[in-house]
């Protein structure tokens, strides 16, 4: 084939232009930057805050569902969650549904520190976000939630990707 006939391929751009690259050198920042806070703001670790906020806002939940609502994995789920009992923040229930099965909520002392949790989770939102005015966090809010719909129905669609 002559060389004007090939068909024009896109220029690639370098990986550190990439949305995914970039997105999870985000990620990694905040996550960096937030870690030491929970422990001062709140005295638990990162993911044994992640844990308590999703609890505290999706309670019941089971070990599975807290993994997907705090982004853990499975086994991260379920020791956060064992962490958190063992420091009288939450409840671990048989489940009613699932002979096997855990339900998980918060405790009196758990719903105090989830109120300080979220106070922090406010905080640290208004601080990663200072950079960018109303229209711009309004016109970014509304992107994510374009991105993750898209992203979750092609997920649906095809459950092996």
């Amino acid at each position: 084939m002559p060389h004007s006939d090939r068909p024009r391929q896109a220029p690639v751009a370098p990986l550190e232009r990439t949305f995914t690259y970039r997105f999870n050198l985000l990620r990694k920042d905040i996550e960096r930057a937030s870690a030491p806070g929970y422990a001062e703001a709140v005295g638990v670790s990162l993911s044994d805050g992640r844990s308590l906020a999703a609890i505290g806002s999706f309670a019941p939940l089971s070990i599975k569902e807290l993994a997907s609502r705090s982004h853990l994995n499975k086994s991260q789920a379920s020791r956060a969650a064992q962490a958190l009992v063992d420091q009288g923040l939450v409840r671990k229930d048989d489940s009613t549904e699932d002979g096997r099965g855990v339900v998980l909520t918060l405790t009196a002392a758990g719903q105090q520190v989830w109120a300080r949790t979220m106070e922090y989770v406010h905080r640290r939102n208004e601080q990663i976000l200072a950079c960018l005015d109303d229209e711009e966090r309004a016109t970014l809010s509304a992107l994510l939630d374009r991105l993750i719909e898209h992203n979750q129905r092609a997920s649906d669609a095809d459950p092996g990707r």
